[in-house]
């Protein structure tokens, strides 16, 4: 994968090899962004406030977490609201699950010496739980819970354990975590799993932006732990002089209803499966293999559509020249049950002419345009 690298801090070492990682634990390393909402639903409940759509609360939803319920629950005393809050967190947390990669990327951490550090705002109790269900707790040198606000406790930290900013790295999914980064002058890096969207962490430049953990860990792996090196050259667009082919299709199921799934990367928005050719692979070949990927279905019927070309897309999080290679074909799964892999988050089966009023990405929107120009029956 590609990364998104820009070099914010002029203090910080681009050179500099990663020797020491504090991680925010909700979000980054712990799957519990549904748990939190509805937890937080129920407050609302309990207050007499309207809940929030899960969109609505990753827009509102800020650290320190004070700030929001001043916003939409100022007659009710904080401490009551904590009460609230942690009884009916503590009935989801069944629900709650690492991210795919984290296992990994603290293995990786632990076999390379890296000193790791947990900087969190979660309840000590439920980080108890939460540790004991993924079996993380030994990854860490010491961690660091309950915390309102961590900018007031990472130069602490950093003081505390003797760590050089310039060869540490926080890694986080909310702009408190990148602010806290920038307070302590340490690099930060930005995950797209968990509680905030690619805009809003885009605005808090981090220096680092990726997908999730397995993207960070082979860039490190690529870097030899330097990460920050190839913000010297952000301006490059990859790190090939030569655009990105890629494959992507328009499903269709027996009902004349159209695949959208929603993905992080391109901004929460909706768009089509599809991903790169590997090396010696024909197109139609990686289309098949990226459907079974991304969605676990099987497709016949291919037809060729177009190519697009999406230089730098501001869509997209990461600085990028693809070849769209775009085609329509038909689901042979009956019934279509889809299975989504950690780069989607949600699917939904719609006509294609219903599909244009969802927020798409711009690629998405011209390719079923151009399918409904050539098909006009397709409509509905």
């Amino acid at each position: 994968m590609l990364h998104h690298l820009i070099l914010t801090n002029p203090a910080l070492d681009s050179t500099a090899v990663i020797k020491n990682i504090i991680f925010d634990w909700c979000g980054t390393l712990m799957d519990d962004l549904p748990a939190v909402w509805r937890a937080t639903c129920k407050v609302f409940e309990k207050a007499n406030v309207p809940a929030l759509s899960l969109e609505a609360f990753r827009d509102e939803f800020e650290l320190p977490f004070t700030g929001f319920y001043d916003r939409y629950v100022p007659h009710v005393p904080i401490e009551q609201l904590e009460r609230w809050f942690h009884e009916a967190f503590s009935a989801e947390q069944h629900t709650v699950r690492p991210m795919t990669h984290s296992k990994s990327f603290l293995s990786f951490c632990r076999e390379r010496d890296i000193r790791s550090f947990v900087l969190s705002a979660i309840h000590p109790q439920h980080f108890e739980v939460h540790t004991e269900l993924s079996g993380f707790g030994d990854y860490f040198e010491q961690s660091y819970t309950g915390v309102w606000d961590k900018r007031k406790k990472i130069h602490e930290i950093i003081k505390e354990h003797e760590l050089k900013p310039e060869e540490t790295l926080y890694i986080g999914d909310m702009e408190h975590d990148i602010e806290t980064a920038h307070h302590g002058g340490v690099a930060a890096c930005a995950v797209l799993t968990g509680f905030k969207g690619l805009k809003a962490l885009q605005a808090s430049r981090p220096e680092l932006i990726v997908e999730h953990l397995g993207e960070l860990k082979s860039l490190m792996e690529k870097t030899r732990m330097n990460p920050l090196e190839s913000a010297r050259s952000a301006n490059s667009l990859s790190d090939s002089p030569y655009p990105i082919p890629t494959v992507g299709a328009l499903i269709y199921n027996q009902a004349g209803e159209v695949l959208m799934i929603r993905t992080q990367k391109w901004s929460d928005k909706w768009g089509i499966p599809g991903g790169k050719i590997h090396t010696g692979e024909s197109s139609e070949d990686a289309l098949h293999r990226e459907i079974m990927e991304e969605t676990a279905l099987t497709v016949g019927s291919i037809e060729f559509i177009m190519v697009q070309d999406a230089i730098s897309p501001k869509e997209f999080y990461k600085d990028a020249h693809f070849l769209l290679m775009n085609y329509t074909c038909r689901c042979l799964n009956e019934p279509p049950e889809v299975t989504l892999n950690d780069e989607a988050q949600s699917f939904r089966w719609i006509k294609p002419a219903e599909a244009l009023n969802m927020d798409l990405n711009q690629p998405t929107r011209i390719l079923i345009e151009e399918v409904l120009r050539r098909h006009p029956t397709r409509k509905s």
